[in-house]
């Protein structure tokens, strides 16, 4: 079964999808192990692999090559951030095109102005409506899959307030989006505002100020979790700042190779060594 597929099918059975943020290959192979029935690329994750922050410093091919190697690495269906579509309608496009290629099930697509910027950070702008229902038309005419998932975020909440933010979200669920996308939510009182004015429309919900159990609760389609990206500096930083402060690590802080390389295969790999060395 094609993962697109995979993908509407869950979604078709009404419960909540979760996804921590993944960033390569390695964090992508944890959640599915874990056992998240779907992966999640987030944008600020890639960026941050590769040392910059989350202000549209990277391009649609380095984003895409990141989605490839992890939809390669996964049996589940990935969602990708693919930023604003890297310009006008037609590279959105032809970004839609290129995820689909990489193995992609679905991406999400703003309205900000480019380069864009995290939907946490300040200084974020965005575009006309309009421009953005065109950008999302190329997109859904570009897929080659009617299962590719195209979801319409918004950005406009901490620049326009709620009036323009829900306004724009009813029209790109109208213009074909199959679901939206609400970035920047930083209170409860906004997550159930959100979740109760757009209560007929699918929705996605990144953030932390809820348990899964209560944002499937408020009818939410996807939640994307950042809690294993960041933890991912705090449990780093502190291992190596143990070690140079004391010049010896507590053991019982990290796995063993034997785990990791577990989860990337190693024993696949002596068996497939096996298998085919020669005989003389």
């Amino acid at each position: 079964m094609r993962r697109t597929t995979q993908l509407r099918q869950l979604l078709s059975q009404g419960r909540l999808l979760v996804s921590p943020f993944t960033y390569d290959a390695f964090t992508a192979k944890i959640a599915e192990a874990v056992g998240f029935p779907i992966v999640y690329m987030s944008g600020f994750g890639t960026s941050m692999s590769r040392g910059y922050p989350d202000v549209g410093l990277l391009t649609m091919s380095e984003m895409v090559e990141n989605a490839r190697r992890i939809a390669l690495t996964v049996s589940v269906p990935v969602i990708a951030d693919a930023d604003t579509g890297y310009g006008n309608p037609l590279n959105a496009a032809r970004t839609v095109r290129e995820y689909e290629q990489a193995g992609v099930a679905g991406v999400h697509l703003e309205d900000q102005v480019f380069p864009k910027k995290c939907g946490f950070f300040e200084g974020k702008q965005v575009i006309p409506m309009e421009e953005h229902i065109a950008k999302l038309r190329a997109a859904m005419d570009a897929r080659t899959d009617p299962d590719f998932l195209i979801i319409a975020r918004t950005d406009a909440l901490a620049v326009n307030g709620w009036d323009d933010t829900l306004r724009r979200c009813r029209a790109y669920h109208k213009s074909g989006a199959d679901m939206v996308f609400i970035d920047g939510i930083k209170t409860r009182e906004d997550l159930e505002l959100y979740a109760r004015e757009l209560r007929d429309i699918p929705r996605l919900y990144n953030g932390d100020l809820a348990s899964t159990q209560e944002v499937e609760r408020l009818g939410f389609k996807v939640m994307i979790h950042r809690g294993s990206m960041l933890a991912v500096y705090k449990a780093v930083r502190g291992v190596m700042e143990e070690l140079k402060q004391k010049g010896v690590v507590d053991k019982a802080r990290y796995a063993t190779r034997e785990e990791v390389a577990g989860l990337l295969g190693l024993d696949k790999v002596y068996e497939m060594e096996k298998r085919y060395t020669a005989v003389g």
